[in-house]
């Protein structure tokens, strides 16, 4: 089977301080209709921290294996390259990561100006969250680095 591989050499990654394993660009931010995209690259064959999707997230992954694992690190889901997927609010926590390369997926995240994510620890309980207006903060960040 073929990697394959997108070059993302033009992108500009950025990092969260405490989040493992995980890179992210953000291309965009539509306040009124409430809709941040961003691309997520996640390391290969790494988890990512435990959390929770608290609003809809559309998603293409455009590089590798997209990776969703149960809270006991047991694989949920692979989506290969070129898949799209819709996925609602959900209260079930999972983590996500690559396979065996560096996995980038776009993610559309819509439809809150409120918590996007819920992040928690090993025995499930919240430890923070990131929401819309950090992400409206990170890509005026991410705007001013690149300037």
């Amino acid at each position: 089977m073929a990697l394959h591989t997108f070059d993302d050499s033009n992108i500009r990654w950025n990092t969260l301080d405490g989040f493992e394993h995980l890179e992210y660009s953000i291309l965009d931010i539509d306040e009124q209709n409430k809709i941040a995209d961003v691309l997520f690259k996640f390391a290969a064959n790494q988890q990512i921290v435990l959390h929770r999707h608290k609003v809809r997230n559309n998603m293409f992954v455009v590089q590798g294996e997209h990776r969703l694992y149960e809270p006991d690190g047991k694989i949920k889901e692979i989506r290969p390259v070129g898949r799209y997927t819709v996925s609602p609010a959900s209260d079930e926590p999972h983590r996500e990561g690559g396979g065996g390369q560096d996995v980038i997926v776009l993610f559309s995240i819509r439809g809150s100006d409120g918590i996007l994510y819920e992040i928690l620890d090993n025995d499930l309980n919240q430890i923070g969250t990131l929401s819309m207006q950090d992400l409206i903060d990170l890509y005026k960040a991410q705007q001013t680095a690149s300037a």
